[in-house]
Parts: structure tokens; C-alpha cells; sequence
């Protein structure tokens, strides 16, 4: 009867210690996989990235507004150096925002983004942008930095985007954390990216 007891006891020990491994483990898994579902659907208005330009463009137009923010952390200026621009869906477009560093020390710096209406992000492609990497400016620096895009045309296939004659893409720019020696060595052997 003891041995027995022993081995249930055992057993649901077991049981729970992998039952409890098995959700840390989930909870880890849950954040790249949220951002791969994102990027694959669109959803919350994540755009997607393209190697290759669409082979059709169309006639319809779509109006693109620029918006930028900075997270108070961060000491720069930062704002689209056109407010909006008229693409034709399929055409690819170069658009710039500016960023000035108005602090006395050099900072690193990186951008989230999104579009609204949040339905059109799966049909907002990004061949390049400066999104993509960390954005590093010395003091009293600033820099145009550039963002290719298009509006993918398998937009027009969708009845519900046919509402859709605006898209709204935003950056916000946060401070990246970065060890003050590691940007001391940096700042001696690279070049600065502010013009």
C-alpha cells in the first residue's frame, strides 16, 4: 500500500513539474510567436517587408500621411519631412524623416511602426527603412532617413479595403539602452551617420 502511494505521488510530481515547465515554456514562445502572427497577417497594423516590387501598378490612389513620435526618454527631434504624399497602389515610394539629436551626449536610438487603418497593414510593404536598425546620432546631430514602400495591388482584391483611400504610417522613436563604453568605442571606429 505505501509503495503505492509512492509511486501516485511521484508520479503527479511529475506530472506537475512538466505541466509547469510546459507554460514557462509557452510564455517564452508567446512573444515571437504574437510577432510572426503580425507580420504574416497584418494584424494591430504591422507592415510587412518585400525583397521585390510588385509587377503591376494601378491606377487607383491612395494618400499617405507620415507620423512621428519620440518617447520622452529620448532627447531628439523627430518628424516626416513631408506631412503626406498621393501614391498610385503598386508604385514604389521614397519618403524621409528627419531626426535631430538636441542632447550633449551621443544616443542611440530605435523606431517602431504601424499603419492605420490597422486592416491595411498586411497590404503596406517596406523594401527598405530605417526602421530596420538602430540609429545612432552625437550630439547635435541630425539625419534624413529614408523609408521605400509600396501598397501591395492584391489591395484592390479585397472588398474590404475598397473604403480605404488613406493610410496613415507611424514611427515612434525610443531610446535604445546601450553601454556607454561600447558607444565610446564605437564613436572611434565608425563613422557617424548625421550629415
Amino acid at each position: 500500500m505505501r509503495s503505492d502511494l509512492s509511486y501516485r505521488n511521484r508520479r503527479l510530481a511529475l506530472i506537475s513539474f512538466f505541466g509547469a515547465a510546459s507554460m514557462v515554456g509557452a510564455s517564452y514562445a508567446a512573444v515571437p510567436l504574437y510577432e510572426i502572427f503580425c507580420q504574416v497577417t497584418g494584424y494591430g497594423g504591422t507592415t510587412q517587408v518585400a525583397e521585390v516590387l510588385p509587377e503591376r501598378v494601378l491606377d487607383r490612389r491612395i494618400t499617405i500621411r507620415f507620423n512621428a513620435d519620440t518617447d520622452r526618454a529620448l532627447p531628439w527631434k523627430f518628424s516626416a519631412v513631408k506631412d503626406k504624399v498621393d501614391v498610385r497602389v503598386g508604385e514604389n515610394t521614397l519618403a524621409f524623416y528627419r531626426a535631430r539629436n538636441v542632447s550633449g551626449g551621443t544616443v542611440v536610438g530605435t523606431a517602431t511602426f504601424n499603419v492605420t487603418p490597422l486592416k491595411a497593414g498586411q497590404y503596406f510593404n517596406k523594401i527598405e527603412c530605417f526602421c530596420f536598425t538602430e540609429q545612432r546620432l552625437e550630439p547635435g546631430g541630425e539625419v534624413d532617413m529614408p523609408v521605400s514602400f509600396f501598397v501591395d495591388p492584391a489591395i484592390a482584391e479585397d472588398p474590404s479595403l475598397d473604403d480605404v483611400n488613406e493610410i496613415t504610417l507611424s514611427y515612434t522613436f525610443f531610446k535604445t539602452e546601450v553601454d556607454p563604453d561600447r558607444t565610446a568605442r564605437l564613436s572611434k571606429t565608425s563613422a557617424p551617420i548625421d550629415s
